[in-house]
This record gives structure tokens, sequence and C-alpha cells, in this order.
């Protein structure tokens, strides 16, 4: 039964970045007794809004309320003290310490200066009984699972605060058996009277855990519900900003492919990060793949990269069984990935827009056979007309350009090695209306001459346009494959919202 009392209350939090407002006068509410789950798309506020209220981040405006009570927490040392304790998916700890080390770390039970280990290794086998979790607390973190370090994350965190208990993405790097163990825990805590705030971007757990949802988008409250109040399709909606629309055509693209794939993944997957899957990649074909941000889209490029291997299955074309164990076995079977974080992943800021564009082309030939000087500018010139990147000269540094012609950069990069299969993720966000056009211009003319493509978008109503196929993504699942009639935003949607297990794959 959940309390009329807010436990902790934000009113108008904003926070602003130099040039990005992170937070726009965000309210969230969170009750005694509760599990509230805090979701939105990448971008949407969900971090900066929990660090601003465990006193990571300081906000520029608005209140924020522990049972009825202004606070302001400067660090996350004083929120703690305050009772607002928060466990990341990356557990906190130290793994090279004891159990009961880290559970008392910073406040060990002392005599006389010296640390009182069997008084403190009794009092974290009673502290780590509470939640049923009976080990050895004289062994190193190390030695044992991230679900186990999970629970002591919590144990610790809910002992040194004890009223509001922020839980960031803990399940992601779980299976099933060690979600339910988790959430076992969580119900406890939550009877026992604590306000849980749950990220997470499992809807299927989201609705098995939470109370309450409050959805952000852009920055800004989109709405918050009872989870009986609201429906999976409408949270989905709410999540990406669009009402469902019926569609004028039923997809963008007549010319489906047939004949024998180019290239066979058979129950390829990654345990914990994607379950096995199958995928026929034919010539000149456009693969779009759906779903919400850690549905497992991006985890699923980099698998066919070869960034994460897999452990289960295989991948061959007509010529036999590829090695796909790093992306320069990849690169060699002529693949070539764009990643959805450009600037972190894709660029090199300092290089040059040339240095940029030869990079996968070099290292494809190897730094002992050096592209010559001439070779090298003729390339790049023609890139630069082809894909008209807006720069003054080849040598000026990529981190100057903007986002949309450091896409084109990076695309420039990959088109140089000439590749069969181009995995593009998120390749039009955070671009212009000019530069978005252009690259979906360019998705169309590479799969005209050939080329096979997989587009991994956010934006539906691109992948309805040029899509031969979509993946439909959910939990690290491949979980629908539409074609023809059925490639429609509506259809997309309601298969991410449908009801499913998220089985062994997280």
């Amino acid at each position: 039964m959940l309390e009329s009392q807010p436990l902790l209350c934000a009113r108008a939090v904003t926070k602003v970045f130099p040039g990005t407002v992170a937070l726009d006068g965000v309210d969230f509410t969170l009750r005694a007794g509760e599990v509230h789950a805090l979701l939105g798309e990448n971008g949407a506020g969900k971090s900066t809004l929990i660090k601003c209220l465990s006193g990571a981040l300081r906000r520029d405006d608005g209140d924020i309320l522990l049972e009825g009570k202004a606070i302001d927490p400067r660090s996350t040392l004083e929120a703690q003290d305050l009772g607002i304790g928060c466990v990341y998916q990356e557990v906190n700890l130290l793994p090279n310490l004891t159990v009961a080390e880290n559970l008392f770390l910073g406040h060990q039970p002392t005599r006389f200066g010296m640390v009182r280990t069997r008084v403190m290794n009794e009092k974290a086998r009673a502290c780590l009984a509470q939640y049923d979790l009976d080990i050895d607390v004289t062994r190193n973190l190390d030695s044992y699972s991230v679900a186990i370090r999970q629970v002591i994350a919590i144990a610790r965190a809910v002992s040194l605060s004890g009223k509001v208990l922020i839980l960031d993405e803990p399940t992601a790097s779980l299976d099933a058996h060690e979600v339910a163990m988790l959430f076992k825990v969580v119900r406890s805590l939550r009877d026992r009277g604590l306000g849980i705030v749950f990220i997470s971007h499992f809807l299927d757990q989201v609705f098995e855990i939470s109370d309450s949802l409050t959805i952000l988008r852009n920055g800004q409250l989109v709405g918050s519900e009872r989870a009986a109040n609201i429906d999976r399709v409408q949270l989905v909606n709410m999540m990406l900003g669009r009402e469902l629309q019926q569609e004028t055509r039923s997809t963008g693209r007549t010319d489906v492919r047939t004949g024998s794939p180019a290239i066979r993944f058979r129950s390829f997957g990654r345990a914990r990060r994607v379950a096995p899957f199958d995928l026929d990649i034919r010539e000149g074909e456009v693969i779009g793949m759906a779903g919400l941000l850690g549905s497992g889209r991006t985890e699923t490029a980099e698998l066919l990269f070869g960034i994460a291997p897999h452990d289960s299955g295989s991948a061959e074309d007509g010529e036999g069984r590829l090695r796909l164990d790093s992306p320069r076995a990849a690169i060699a079977h002529g693949f070539g990935f764009c990643p959805e974080d450009r600037k972190s992943d894709g660029i090199i800021g300092d290089l040059s827009v040339r240095e940029n564009i030869i990079l996968a082309l070099q290292a494809r030939l190897g730094w002992m056979r050096a592209l010559p000087a001439r070779e090298q500018a003729a390339m790049v010139k023609d890139f630069i007309r082809k894909l008209d990147i807006r720069t003054s000269d080849m040598e000026k540094p990529v981190g100057q350009l903007s986002g949309g012609n450091q896409q084109k950069v990076i695309l420039a990069r990959w088109l140089a090695t000439n590749p069969r299969f181009l995995i593009l993720d998120e390749p039009t966000r955070g671009i212009d209306v000019g530069a978005h056009a252009e690259i979906i211009r360019l998705i169309e003319d590479l799969c005209e001459k050939g080329m096979s493509l997989l587009v991994i978008s956010s934006e539906f109503d691109e992948l309805v346009t040029y899509s031969h196929r979509v993946i439909v993504v959910r939990d690290r699942r491949h979980v629908a494959e539409l074609t023809g009639a059925e490639i429609t935003t509506e259809s997309m949607v309601a298969s991410i919202a449908a009801t499913g297990s998220q089985g062994d794959a997280a």
C-alpha cells in the first residue's frame, strides 16, 4: 500500500550543459514502499536526473525534497548521509577486497585504531542474511557472480542510506535466473518501506517489478502513471514521442530481394548480450533494425562486426565459413561498421579529414604498405565531392566539422574499403535536416549498386522508407521479421510492445 506523503520529490528540476538543456523543469515523485521506473530513450535525461538526486551533479534550478524537507546534496556522500543511495550497472566496489571489507569500507568496526575483522565478518554475514544470501564473506568480491555483487552493492547502499535506493540498469548483465534473484531482493526492500527508483530498458522487467512509471524525453517530463494504468504500446509511444499512425503506404521498397543469401548467420549470439539468431544477408538489400535503446540493436551490430566475438553459432558465405572474432577479421571479409556514437567510437577528432577517411583502408592494407600520398589525396577529394563533405581543406581536423559532415567522413572511411556488407548504427542521429536527407539518399544509392546494408534507426518512418526487411529487437532477442506490407511504424511498435520473456540472453 503506497503512502500518500511523497518520500522524495523533485520539482521543476533544471540542468543545463553548454549547448544542451539536459533537464527542463522536470518533476518526479517517489513514495515509500514503491518501485518507480524511470524510462526514456538515449538523451532523455534519466542519468542527469538521478545524478541530481544523488548529489553527483548540482542542479541549476528547481527543488528537491526528502520527506517533505528541502535538501541540496553537494556530493554523493552528502546524499548518502541524507538517505539516498545509488547502485549502477557497473558495480562500484573493489574486487580485490573481501565481501565484508566492501560492505564496511569507510566505516569498519575498530578498537584502539585496529579493524576488528572478526566482528566485521559477523556483521557482514548478518547483513547479507537479510537478503537470503549465505556466502563466504572472507572471500574476495571478484570470486562471485555479477548478480551476487549487485546484491552486495545494494546491501551496502541500503546500510549507508536506508531511505531511497536508485538502481541504474542493475539487470543489464544478468541472466533470467539472476534477474529473479535480484527482484526478490528489490521486493523485500520495497516491503520494508524503501523507495526504489528503477532504470531499465527491459520492458518486461519494468512491468514485472514496477508500481509506477515516469517517462522522460529530450530532457522533459512526458508523464507519470501507475504501471497498472498504462499498456505497453502507450508506453513505447510515450518514449519514442510519436502516436501510431496508419501508414499511407505499406513499405518504401517494393523490389524485394530474392535468391540465395550472400552471407548467412545461424544461431549466432553471445551469452548475456544477444540471444542466438538466424539472419540472411542478400546482395543489394537494406535490412532495417528497430527497437528501443538497450534492446540489443547495437549489441547485434557489434557481434556481427566482431567487436564482441560470438560464442555460439556460425557465419558463412558462398566460399565457406567466416571467422568473425575481431573487427580486423570482419574487415578482411568485406564488412564495414559506422558506430552509433561517432564522436567517441568513430572519428578521431584531432586527425584531419584525409587521415580519418583513409584509416580503415590503410589498416586493411597493413602499416608496412602505406598508401601513396597522391593516391590518398585523389581518393579523399573524390569522396569529398561525392558525399558533399563541407570542409575548406582535406587537412582540416575532422573535429571542427559539423555532426553531419563528421558522419559523412565515417561513411567515406568505410566506402573506401569497398565493403560488401555495411552496418550503419543510427546514421542520421543528431545531424541537420539537409545532411539527414543526403545520408538517406546515399543508403538507397548504395543499395542500388549492390551493397548489402544493415541500418539501425530509432526513426521508424525512415526504416519504412528504405528497408526491404525489418528485424525487431526486444530484450536482446530478435523477436520479429517484417516484410512487404508488414513494414509499418504500427507493426514495429506493436512488436516491441508485445509481451515476451527476457530469457537467457540478458
